[in-house]
C-alpha cells in the first residue's frame, strides 16, 4: 500500500508542475494533495515521511493564501504563460541546490530554510533571466510590470514547487548517512 500511496504523491507532484504554465490556481492545490497522500504510506505502523500535523497545516494555509491570491489577479495576468517556463526551471533548479544543504548542515529547520530560500531565489532569478530575452523585453527589471508579473505567477510557481521539496528534505534527513557529516 505504501508504494502505491508514493506513486498517486508522485504522480500529482507531475500533475501539479503540469498545470503551473495554464492552470496556475489548482498547482498548489495539486502539491498540497501530494503531500496529503504521503502522510498515508506507512510500513510497520510508521509514516514513512514524517509529515506531522505542523507541517500539513502550514502548507494549507500557505496553498489558500496563494490560491486566494491568484484568484484575484486579473483575468489577463491569469491566463498569461510569458515566462512560466523558465520560472518552472529555475524553481527546480533552486530546489535541487537548496537540498545541497546537506552538505554541511544536519540541522532540519535550517535545511528547510536553505531549500525554501534557494527556491524563491530560483524562480527570481529564472524570471530575469526570461525578462531579458526577446520575449520579455516589456518585463525588464526595472519596469513595474517585472514585480507584478514576479508575484503573479512566481508566487504559485515557488509554493508548489517548496512542498515538493518539504518532502525531498525529509526523505533526506531519514535517508542520509551520519558519516557523511
Amino acid at each position: 500500500m505504501a508504494v502505491f500511496l508514493i506513486i498517486v504523491s508522485v504522480l500529482f507532484w507531475a500533475a501539479s508542475l503540469a498545470a503551473l504554465p495554464k492552470r496556475p490556481l489548482y498547482a498548489p492545490a495539486l502539491s498540497y494533495i501530494a503531500l496529503i497522500v504521503l502522510s498515508f504510506a506507512k510500513r510497520d505502523g510508521f509514516q514513512l515521511v514524517p509529515l506531522n500535523n505542523t507541517i500539513l497545516i502550514g502548507w494549507l494555509c500557505m496553498s489558500l493564501v496563494v490560491m486566494l491570491a491568484t484568484m484575484m489577479q486579473p483575468a489577463a495576468v491569469r491566463v498569461s504563460t510569458r515566462g512560466m517556463g523558465y520560472m518552472i526551471g529555475g524553481a527546480l533548479t533552486g530546489m535541487a541546490v537548496g537540498l545541497l544543504g546537506f552538505s554541511f548542515s544536519t540541522s532540519l529547520p535550517l535545511l528547510y530554510g536553505i531549500m525554501i530560500v534557494a527556491t524563491a531565489v530560483g524562480v527570481f532569478f529564472g524570471f530575469l533571466l526570461w525578462s531579458r530575452t526577446p520575449a520579455g523585453v516589456g518585463m525588464r527589471l526595472p519596469s513595474q510590470n517585472f514585480f507584478r508579473y514576479l508575484m503573479a505567477k512566481g508566487f504559485p510557481t515557488a509554493i508548489t514547487v517548496m512542498m515538493i521539496g518539504v518532502a525531498l528534505v525529509l526523505v533526506l534527513a531519514l535517508n542520509v548517512p551520519q558519516e557523511m557529516y
